[in-house]
């Protein structure tokens, strides 16, 4: 499974077509994009248009759900953004941090388009896109 972050879904949803959005596409077509808890809410909260949040939230609530945030992964984050601190490195925003854990935690694969996420590949087996 590959879950796409938030930065991907808001362009796919803003019409921007990128090199991402385009692998999103395909990741769709596939049957392999998952969909987290986090994600969702920072999604559709960006919504103006009441036809479009309908239209996403259909889209994104058809796709396989996980839960992001448990105890195990809420301990396991805070621990990498510790050890990244310890290397010099911070990660400006938690929720990629908890992204990022989730990912590594259950082995799936990131489609991202935020530099936060390069220092969890090289220092902590995060596998990206």
């Amino acid at each position: 499974m590959i879950l796409p972050e938030s930065s991907i879904w808001i362009d796919y949803f803003n019409g921007k077509m990128t090199p991402k959005t385009e692998l999103l596409e395909e990741v769709l077509a596939m049957g392999e994009a998952l969909v987290g808890d986090l994600i969702l809410t920072h999604v559709l909260q960006g919504f103006r248009d009441e036809g479009d949040f309908q239209r996403a939230k259909h889209l994104l609530t058809c796709l396989p759900f996980r839960e992001i945030l448990g105890q195990e992964v809420a301990w396991q984050s805070a621990q990498n953004y510790r050890l990244l601190r310890q290397r010099g490195i911070t990660i400006r925003n938690t929720m990629n941090v908890i992204i990022g854990t989730f990912c590594i935690v259950n082995r799936i694969r990131l489609l991202q388009n935020n530099n936060d996420f390069m220092p969890m590949v090289e220092h902590l087996g995060l596998t990206v896109l």
